[in-house]
């Protein structure tokens, strides 16, 4: 995702003579081009063919690289739906009202600034962290929720209703959709379906952007940079939607190397491998997750997700158990680094490693809150 500002003075003498050219279709319902006093903002994901007769055709515009967040302005994505929406600007900024949002939770506990919006969570596969710290982070601003847990079983789905038919009832209800799927790419459908904002808070074995926008926060704030940093990716690469938005977002930042350590049935899938060449992220894969925790700042852990491997017990049983954070794995860790894991565990963290302070996830967890609380505040409000 990118916006361009163009200063009022770049306007008027460019835009009688240039043709704004987008990728999506004209159809698409929510806003792309966003104006303010002395800027427009072109927000590319959700862009669209679109002209006024007689004053509006611009093509080419200088874009002004230097970006400015002003309060007031409109948060320049519509919906959050996949990690490559995000630039290091956009990232850095939403850092800084995380942390403004930290502040609220801390010492104002009775914050209205999100009174009289409401927020639905649709969540069609099971979720404890995700979906209550979405659910607080919408009340800690004032907000209130309407919620459906399991809504593949309990909800008009399980009559055979279209993911679309239910987005176009549920943004009748609310002001704002939060929702889990078990469908790659069902919260894209959402998005392009619904007038209200849409964030995507796990669809399948695809994206969770939000989850990597904490991850990503976590690490600032443990690790104090973002550039130059390793982190080893360690488990269910192939199903983990987490390390899926959390490569993409690592990939932003400058001297990264990232370590693919799992199990030969759950390796880290070629597009991602190919996106971070792209980018030119040194990548590399191992088998020896001792000798990655001894170099890495992040050690990143996940489990083995059973409910991927359907019928395929065998392939599950083969893969789980393998790679182990442990007292041993901690031994050979820097004294600076930390251990991260998007939660729920299972085996793969040992008990023993909660005590020691680079154990970082459940302060990753309550991250969470505040990434949730600043997105909630940032699309409904706008900087």
């Amino acid at each position: 995702m990118s916006s361009a500002a163009f200063s009022t003075c770049t306007l008027h003498e460019t835009l009688r003579d240039h043709e704004l050219m987008c990728n999506k279709p004209s159809c698409f319902p929510k806003h792309s081009v966003h104006f303010k006093t002395n800027h427009i903002y072109v927000d590319p994901y959700k862009s669209m063919t679109w002209r006024q007769p007689g004053r509006l055709k611009c093509r080419a515009l200088d874009i002004e690289r230097n970006r400015s967040f002003l309060k007031g302005d409109v948060f320049q994505l519509d919906d959050v739906i996949e990690a490559q929406q995000f630039d290091r600007d956009i990232l850095s900024a939403i850092f800084e009202v995380a942390r403004e949002m930290e502040a609220i939770e801390k010492k104002s506990r009775g914050n209205q600034i999100l009174k009289g919006y409401l927020m639905a969570t649709l969540f069609y596969e099971p979720s404890t962290r995700t979906r209550l710290s979405f659910e607080s982070a919408m009340k800690r601003l004032g907000g209130e929720v309407l919620t459906t847990e399991n809504a593949r079983e309990f909800s008009s789905a399980a009559k055979g209703e279209t993911l679309e038919d239910t987005i176009r009832t549920v943004e009748g209800y609310s002001d704002i959709i939060v929702m889990r799927h078990f469908e790659s790419g069902a919260a894209k459908r959402a998005a392009m379906t619904a007038n209200i904002p849409v964030i995507n808070a796990g669809d399948g074995p695809g994206q969770h952007p939000t989850q990597a926008l904490l991850d990503v926060y976590t690490i600032e704030r443990e690790i104090g940079k973002l550039d130059g940093i390793k982190v080893g990716l360690v488990g269910d690469l192939a199903n983990g939607r987490t390390v899926r938005s959390l490569a993409y977002l690592l990939a932003k930042y400058n001297d990264v190397k990232i370590y693919f350590v799992s199990p030969d049935v759950v390796k880290m899938k070629d597009d991602i491998k190919e996106y971070l060449t792209s980018k030119g992220v040194e990548w590399e894969e191992s088998v020896n997750l001792k000798e990655v925790a001894s170099e890495c700042d992040v050690v990143y852990q996940t489990r083995i997700q059973k409910e991927r491997f359907g019928e395929r017990i065998d392939l599950y049983e083969e893969a789980r158990g393998k790679y182990i954070v442990d007292s041993h794995i901690l031994s050979a860790m820097q004294n600076h680094a930390v251990v991260m894991h998007p939660l729920p565990r299972l085996d793969e963290i040992r008990v023993e490693v909660d005590g020691d302070p680079r154990a970082a996830y459940f302060r990753q967890a309550k991250n969470g809150l505040f990434i949730r609380m600043a997105l909630l505040k940032l699309l409904l409000l706008g900087w």
